[in-house]
């Protein structure tokens, strides 16, 4: 399943993340990891997710992107849940068409029985037609 949290830069999209990755880790059974573009909200986060600075990685683009993804996946079994904060900025999509990679996320999570959780920094109007369905929260 993939979630997606819409709005313009500023309008609260990663304080709603924060909220729901704390409220959920006390209920999901697996591992929870959080992707973000900096360790900045690293004493936010609950200390059972894995936080996770992007940019260490030196990715390029939405291929190494979704490589990098499916590692993760790869190494933890238990794997519930994955919260992509800056999602544009972390899978070096700024600028482009997320729908491929939104959906390559879409079945990876459903191969491996992974949530997704993404902040986008677009308004609900701007994403792909073929996205929109997606949209949990439009700020």
């Amino acid at each position: 399943m993939i979630q997606l949290i819409v709005g313009k830069k500023g309008k609260g999209k990663t304080k709603c993340l924060l909220d729901k990755v704390n409220s959920e880790v006390k209920e999901v059974l697996g591992s929870v990891v959080y992707l973000d573009k900096s360790t900045k909200h690293m004493y936010e986060l609950n200390n059972k997710v894995r936080l996770i600075d992007v940019p260490d990685f030196m990715i390029e683009n939405a291929e190494e992107f979704i490589g990098f993804v499916s590692g993760i996946i790869a190494q933890d079994h238990d794997l519930q849940q994955m919260y992509l904060d800056s999602f544009l900025k972390i899978a070096s999509l700024e600028g482009q068409d997320i729908t491929p990679a939104i959906e390559r996320l879409e079945r990876l999570g459903e191969k491996f029985d992974v949530d997704f959780i993404l902040s986008v920094s677009m308004d609900e109007h701007e994403l792909p037609e073929a996205v929109r369905d997606k949209v949990h929260i439009s700020l």
